[in-house]
């Protein structure tokens, strides 16, 4: 299952980027269709459903090469700031060695062990356990860390998932995914505005037309056949962002474990980010890149991640890994340090009997009953004693 340098997966993933742009056009294309086909049913009320689609078909074609314009700059804007938007949203920032010396130093000796370029690395602060790589290109790629995670993980776990985000950048995985999201934000936005448009001219619609309609209800099946259209791009994209193989992730595993040689380091990882990678300013867009997305869980076909069991039995399987099983609590992070979790076989406090007061019992010396007749510090050797005084 090694996936490190999987030349066939790298190929793979540059067409599925080829066919998310080719599909990014034709979902615009039917949007347009549709917004034309709204906006000629609002213009012509009266009209035909037949020459309804005629119009919209025209004017489509007419508008078709500034929406081509548009969504190159929006793309063009994508490709040079989506670093910064990201940064902006969940808080990340650029660090050197000089800021995280063990972080920094990590990475750097992960890269140059195979010869890979370092790429930038960032944190985010933000107590969530997570991490994610970003970029679209070499002077682009970026590698960012909550604080969190740096303070949860040990060396050996560190280094497993910075290796495992490595991998997602050598295999074109980041790539695809800034690809899917733009494509998504586009058509969402595009649908957001027909939707829009739909809501502001309802009352003109159906008190606008006229007593004598020659289409006989043409525009209103115009306006349904737009809505139809405009949910069916919106559930297309939304089949482009969780249809991008989830094999990506047990491949970034696997990978983490041939650069790392550890395989332990990475299982453990998982199971310390479980549930516990929500990052709080973050977006399911965003969630989509990290490690683990939390959100996964909901139905297995819209999940964007496997489950950690399955990734955690993926490595143990095919890498020999030791799996610790789940970790229900993190010290410091899920509860206050109490000492109990980090040994189970350390001693435990030792529960003192409360000071003597005047009146003892016969037997054992312990003080007489008090407002408790069942206080455990207050039985004789035989059950509780009587209170002479009650």
């Amino acid at each position: 299952m090694a996936a490190y340098g999987l030349y066939a997966h790298i190929r793979a993933n540059r067409v599925r980027s080829i066919i998310l742009i080719a599909g990014l056009f034709f979902l615009l294309l039917l949007l347009t269709y549709a917004g034309s086909l709204a906006a000629a049913a609002f213009w012509e009320p009266d009209a035909s459903i037949d020459y309804l689609l005629w119009y919209a078909r025209d004017n489509t074609i007419f508008a078709l090469p500034f929406v081509a314009g548009a969504t190159l700059i929006w793309l063009g804007i994508a490709w040079r700031f989506h670093q910064r938007m990201i940064d902006a949203l969940v808080g990340g920032h650029d660090v050197t060695r000089a800021d995280e010396p063990r972080l920094y130093n990590l990475l750097e000796n992960l890269c140059v062990s195979r010869g890979i370029p370092m790429p930038k690395l960032k944190i985010v602060e933000d107590p969530a356990l997570n991490a994610f790589a970003t970029g679209l290109d070499q002077k682009q790629y970026a590698i960012s860390v909550t604080r969190g995670l740096m303070e949860r993980l040990d060396d050996p776990e560190l280094e497993a998932v910075l290796a495992h985000e490595l991998t997602h950048i050598r295999n074109g995985d980041v790539r695809m995914l800034v690809i899917a999201v733009v494509i998504a934000g586009i058509i969402s936005f595009v649908g957001e505005l027909i939707f829009r448009g739909f809501f502001r001219s309802g009352v003109r619609i159906s008190t606008g037309g006229s007593s004598n309609r020659k289409g006989g209800g043409g525009a209103i099946i115009a306006i349904l056949i737009a809505l139809a259209i405009v949910a069916i791009a919106w559930l297309l994209s939304i089949v482009i962002r969780y249809s991008l193989s989830r094999s990506r992730e047990y491949l970034a595993d696997a990978g983490a474990v041939e650069l790392t040689k550890n395989p332990d380091g990475m299982i453990a990882a998982l199971r310390k980010i479980e549930g516990r990678g929500e990052l709080r300013d973050s977006v399911a867009s965003v969630m989509e890149m990290c490690v683990d997305n939390p959100h996964s869980g909901f139905v297995d076909i819209f999940s964007t991640h496997p489950s950690i069991e399955k990734r955690v039995a993926a490595l143990v399987q095919t890498a020999g890994g030791r799996d610790p099983g789940p970790i229900p609590s993190i010290v410091g992070l899920d509860e206050p340090a109490t000492g109990a979790n980090d040994d189970p076989f350390a001693e435990r406090p030792v529960k003192e009997a409360p000071p003597p007061v005047d009146e003892t019992g016969p037997w054992d010396g312990r003080p007489a009953l008090g407002g408790n007749p069942l206080d455990p510090w207050q039985w004789g050797p035989w059950g509780p004693r009587k209170n002479d005084q009650i």
